[in-house]
């Protein structure tokens, strides 16, 4: 058996009862063809997609403890929700292709939860891997992450609106199971949207704190799918713009200032159960456990904002630059006074704070990027946005309100989708199982 380094920190690093477990499934017979076919275009096309020269070029340093994190793959819920935010995104949207019947949809689902169980701990796609198969055959995986450890790699799966029923109809008998909410997101103010790089009938959400191994995880995923769906877009990420437990930094954003200071933390349960994970008592009843992932491409202008003197930066954010606290005083951490304090009425800080928003929440989940220069010689860089909510209203809400924003002068939102997250699959099942049964 080929298998990758995983000198982890927690167990099942090995080719364990857990990923045993998720072999049941196994790869189809499609899957395996998309393994032997699917290499050359799907693997070009990922990297292509998602300035991944650029990207991996911002560097691989990282902590040897952060390197060295493995992450169940099974569980309740899947990981990359409140798992510590990793340093680096590969994030992948899919459409289906064209004839591809419910059979399809489903045993893709299957060879995407196997494979990913395994990378996940630090191994290769399949029991063969990179090196280890016929040598006259192409090997079922690419080999880029031989010898690197599991990065504390995670790989969150999403199913989109367009999946359920879009213009050829229901493709999969699953319609009727559309959650109430999971609908393409209305317009808003300062959206100038890319088409071709929003949407998707799949996503796959792949966080580690080396590139490479997210680079390699969204590659394989990719032949697996070879057939049967068919990469849209793609976006690597670095740096990332928010925090999930309160052993990390509040991390900064590409204006300078610190990002996500009043984020849910993983350890907030209560939070969690009312603000990100679907209940049992929600609709469609197989959603429970799960959450609703929104993803928006934001590009910042960022030759115009160092222009802008610091004052005002901290005016529209409603933040001091230097150590994050409100303007109304305090510390990073105190919680900021709205009324008859410096904090401006359409700053940042007060258009989203949940006292002015019926105390609204949402977890974010964002990362940086730069995917170099545009036509006019300016970066091409900005802030990758994820959220996860229990409804997809509870963003609606947010966005609408950030409508007179006053940082929206140096905003643009040029890529938006969303997508249902299923709940974590169980050992010997596979992700989104229950829309079937």
């Amino acid at each position: 058996m080929s298998e990758r380094t995983a000198d982890a920190a927690t167990p099942a690093s090995d080719d364990d009862a857990a990923v045993a477990a998720s072999r049941e499934p196994g790869l189809s017979r499609r899957g395996l063809l998309g393994l032997a076919i699917g290499g050359g275009a799907a693997g070009v096309a990922v990297g292509l997609g998602g300035g991944l020269a650029g990207g991996v070029a911002l560097g691989r340093a990282r902590a040897d403890a952060d390197a060295q994190s493995v992450y169940e793959f099974f569980g309740a819920h899947q990981a990359g929700i409140t798992t510590p935010v990793q340093e680096h995104l590969h994030f992948a949207s899919f459409d289906m292709m064209p004839r591809t019947d419910r059979d399809d949809l489903i045993t893709l689902l299957q060879d995407w939860t196997y494979a990913a169980s395994r990378i996940t701990q630090g191994l290769d796609v399949s029991a063969t891997g990179a090196v280890g198969g016929d040598p006259e055959t192409p090997p079922d995986d690419t080999g880029e992450a031989l010898g690197l450890p599991a990065s504390g790699l995670t790989i969150t799966f999403g199913l989109g609106p367009s999946l359920f029923e879009n213009e050829d109809g229901d493709r999969y008998g699953i319609a009727a199971l559309r959650p109430p909410g999971l609908e393409r997101l209305p317009a808003f103010l300062g959206d100038d949207l890319d088409p071709e790089k929003s949407q998707g009938d799949l996503c796959i959400q792949a966080c580690a704190d080396d590139p490479q191994v997210a680079v390699h995880a969204i590659r394989n995923l990719s032949r697996i799918a070879f057939g049967r769906a068919r990469l849209r877009w793609s976006q690597l990420g670095f740096g990332k713009t928010s925090r999930t437990t309160s052993a990390q930094a509040t991390p900064r954003n590409l204006f300078g200032f610190k990002d996500g200071t009043a984020n849910i933390l993983a350890d907030d349960t209560d939070a969690l159960a009312d603000h990100v994970w679907v209940a049992s008592s929600d609709e469609p009843a197989w959603m429970a456990g799960g959450s609703y992932l929104v993803a928006r491409k934001v590009a910042m202008l960022i030759e115009t904002w160092d222009r802008v003197r610091l004052s005002e930066q901290d005016t529209i954010i409603g933040r001091e630059k230097a150590g994050g606290a409100p303007l109304s005083g305090g510390d990073e951490f105190t919680a900021p006074v709205f009324s008859g304090s410096a904090i401006d009425e359409n700053s940042h800080v007060r258009l989203a704070h949940p006292d002015q928003n019926d105390g609204i929440r949402i977890l974010r989940r964002g990362f940086n990027y730069v995917d170099g220069n545009n036509e006019l010689g300016r970066l091409d860089a900005g802030l990758f946005f994820l959220s996860y909510q229990r409804d997809p209203a509870q963003f609606i809400t947010l966005q609408r309100r950030l409508s007179t924003d006053l940082m929206s002068e140096y905003i643009r939102h040029v890529g938006s989708g969303i997508w249902a997250i299923p709940a974590g699959a169980a050992p010997g099942s596979y992700v989104g199982a229950e829309l079937f049964t």
